[in-house]
């Protein structure tokens, strides 16, 4: 390129990244993630739909293949993946989705239980009725304005002519750049009747909107328990709804009942309810309830049926309650009635979610009379000049038999020339001369047929003329006046409620938060069994008696302590792990166990257990820290009684490690072993009490390569032996000293 062409622009790399992002997000917003609020449809959606009606796979015509359908979306107007245009079919015609399912689907569309659905080769749709009836028929009328599509060869709808409120009836999901919308569905019905009191009232409140809409309805039923709070959610647009599924209690013979859920929360379909499934197995095993006796999905394309069996005499309606508190049996609804209104995202209320269908339905109405009007208009031109026509047919029959071609009786006609025309007398070609019919009367008088001059049809043509000015009259009346457009709006509002409204099926309740009253374990003595490879589980009191010598060979730690305990578990990184006795597997001897790693945030594979004990006897006394590079304190058991399940036992420098806990007791003495066999005895009382997140202080001073390697706490009057170089040290024959002194190098014998 001629330097003296070049132009280089300089600027800021932010700006530009900004600027650069902001119009992808934007992109992304308006043409991808969110609805539109005239239609309720997403760009997807309004392209799949339209693309459906122009191959003419009508509601009652044959199927189309699925992969056909997308293809030509994709290749026509949504050039952004074949999946996400599947995807979207997919879901319009997934009943338990959709509260009014805009696509027939024909084979394997999924379940309400998480199964895909089948490949698009494989599955076949068509429009539904309503989609034909209410989203696609006057977009011959010109009542919406069409643009290019991305490569200029096609043109394609800039919205659809709606004439249901659909993101309400339909709501809506999808996430964009920075923003969300969730706006449930209702029903069609109660959405109808709104808008209709909203067009005969237009200062009418959300709070009386809420006589016709008593919230939202949701296709797989449900209840909703938060009614008070609906009005500001509906108010503002954003807000909680609280979901609960649908229980019923059946009465078995024996006196024994069984829970029935025939209804879930919209929010646990799919993968939810085999976790909604697992969750209440989990129950199950941990002993929240032991009430339970089977768990069964009974579920069917006739609907949801998920059977828990209870044993005799149980508290049936403590285990709903645990469900609703501890399961997705109950569950949020987060509603985010965020749109595309006017070319921009905005979050809206119901009444604006109304207020911008009706502006858009009076819009519709507007561009579908002019157009008829005009139309209508037309044919009374034609149909008066073919009246007209009647009354003087000898004459243009004459003009016809003494032209030379179309263009001279044309002229005739319309501007009464009569050069150049034979005429039988002078006044026929007066009266020709007289004639003025407009261009467009006098071709269709060229383009009459003689059938038409029959008596008969040209009373037809007077009727239909008659009939051309009443339309013309309703339609005049119809654009000026909001009246008679707000009653033919209403009018076909009803209709389409008539046809295709349904019941209500979730029901709009205020309920009571859930109180689920766990049974207190009844307290006894368990033993805990832990072996080498870290499986654990625990064990009654009298089945370890009974296999004690194998039990204490075979496990690396066996901890005595109460079932309602907890298990404080100290490893070498400094780290107190807290495990419910609980949790742990309880039951026969020979069980294999749960490993540790799997039952609380242990990790095997970082740090080494150096003590297991209950927590009761942990808060009993103080405790004995030493480290490594030969730091030592104590602390007291209470410390460790905290909440979280895992928490910092001590602090610990750079490179060091916990080598000992120890729980106190009776001793009053203590002795530092050393790897290079120094030993250091002193009175206990020297090692202070210090806080968990303290380091401590140091034990005894020891060379730069050696490290504290053991700690002996020695029982009064007793006789205490270490083992060093695989020889005994009787640690009760050291000398006493002071705690940091210098330790002396002990001789074996």
């Amino acid at each position: 390129m001629d330097r003296e062409q070049e132009q280089i622009i300089r600027t800021e790399y932010s700006e530009l990244m900004q600027k650069s992002y902001i119009d992808y997000a934007m992109s992304v917003i308006v043409s991808r993630a969110l609805p539109d609020v005239r239609d309720g449809l997403k760009p997807v959606q309004r392209r799949t739909l339209y693309d459906m009606y122009e191959l003419g796979i009508r509601y009652d015509r044959p199927y189309r293949k699925c992969a056909r359908i997308v293809g030509d979306t994709m290749g026509k107007y949504h050039p952004h993946g074949d999946s996400s245009i599947y995807e979207s079919l997919v879901v319009m015609a997934q009943d338990f989705k959709k509260g009014l399912p805009l696509v027939d689907g024909h084979g394997n569309f999924g379940s309400i239980e998480g199964d895909g659905a089948a490949a698009m080769r494989y599955t076949e749709a068509r429009l539904q009725k309503v989609t034909q009836d209410a989203f696609l028929s006057d977009l011959d009328k010109d009542v919406v304005d069409f643009g290019p599509n991305f490569d200029e060869t096609e043109k394609e709808p800039q919205v659809l002519p709606v004439r249901l409120p659909n993101l309400l009836v339909n709501g809506s999901e999808g996430i964009a750049v920075g923003m969300v919308t969730s706006t449930p569905p209702h029903n069609l019905g109660e959405v109808i009747d709104a808008v209709k009191a909203t067009i005969l009232n237009h200062k009418i409140t959300t709070e009386e909107l809420m006589q016709y809409i008593q919230g939202p309805d949701f296709p797989t039923g449900g209840i909703v328990i938060n009614k008070d709070d609906l009005l500001s959610v509906y108010e503002t647009g954003t807000g909680k709804i609280r979901l609960r599924g649908r229980v019923e209690i059946e009465k078995l013979k024996g006196g024994k009942e069984r829970i029935v859920i025939t209804e879930i929360p919209y929010t646990m379909m799919g993968a939810n309810i085999g976790k909604f499934l697992n969750d209440i197995a989990g129950l199950v095993e941990n002993k929240t309830t032991t009430d339970i006796v089977d768990i069964s999905n009974q579920s069917s394309k006739d609907g949801i049926r998920i059977v828990l069996e209870l044993r005799k005499n149980a508290d049936t309606q403590n285990i709903i309650n645990m469900l609703y508190k501890k399961t997705r049996l109950e569950d949020t609804f987060g509603v985010n009635m965020l749109a595309v209104a006017n070319g921009k995202p905005e979050t809206l209320g119901l009444k604006a979610i109304i207020e911008h269908h009706i502006d858009f339905q009076f819009e519709l109405a507007t561009r579908k009379y002019k157009n008829l009007l005009g139309k209508e208009k037309a044919k009374q031109e034609i149909q008066e000049g073919l009246i007209k026509a009647c009354d003087v047919i000898d004459l243009i029959i004459e003009i016809l038999r003494g032209s030379k071609n179309r263009e001279q009786v044309k002229k005739c006609l319309v501007e009464g020339i009569t050069e150049g025309i034979r005429f039988r007398t002078k006044a026929s070609e007066k009266a020709a001369a007289k004639l003025h019919f407009t261009e467009n009367q006098a071709n269709a008088i060229l383009d009459m047929r003689l059938y038409k001059l029959i008596g008969l049809e040209i009373e037809a043509l007077e009727a239909e003329h008659a009939q051309t000015l009443k339309n013309i009259a309703a339609y005049e009346d119809i654009l000026t006046n909001y009246r008679s457009m707000a009653k033919v709006i209403m009018k076909d509002l009803d209709r389409l409620k008539k046809e295709y409204a349904s019941e209500r099926k979730t029901s709009i309740e205020n309920a009571k938060a859930a109180v689920f009253e766990e049974k207190k374990m009844e307290e006894a003595e368990v033993v805990v069994l832990i072996d080498r490879f870290g499986y654990t589980r625990s064990v009654d009191l009298s089945v370890y008696e009974r296999n004690k010598e194998s039990a204490d060979a075979e496990n690396r730690f066996v901890v005595h302590c109460l079932n309602t305990d907890k298990l404080c578990i100290f490893t070498d990184t400094g780290r107190l792990h807290l495990l419910k006795v609980a949790d742990l597997p309880y039951g026969r001897f020979r069980d294999k166990g749960t490993p540790l790693d799997n039952l609380c945030n242990y990790s095997s594979t970082e740090e080494e257990i150096l003590r297991i004990e209950g927590l009761n006897a942990v808060k009993s006394t103080n405790l004995l820290f030493a480290t490594q590079q030969g730091m030592i304190k104590k602390v007291e058991g209470k410390e460790f009684d905290v909440s979280k399940r895992t928490i910092a036992s001590t602090k610990l420098t750079d490179g060091d490690k916990l080598i000992a806990v120890l729980l106190i007791g009776e001793e009053e003495q203590i002795v530092l072993q050393s790897t290079d066999g120094y030993f250091l005895r002193f009175m206990l009382e020297e090692v202070p009490v210090k806080k968990k997140a303290a380091i401590g202080v140091r034990g005894m001073k020891m060379n730069a390569k050696d490290q504290l390697l053991q700690v002996h706490l020695l029982t009064p009057n007793g006789d205490d032996i270490a083992i060093y170089k695989d020889k005994e040290v009787h640690l009760n024959r050291l000398r006493i000293s002071k705690r940091d002194a210098k330790a002396v190098k002990t001789r074996v014998s």
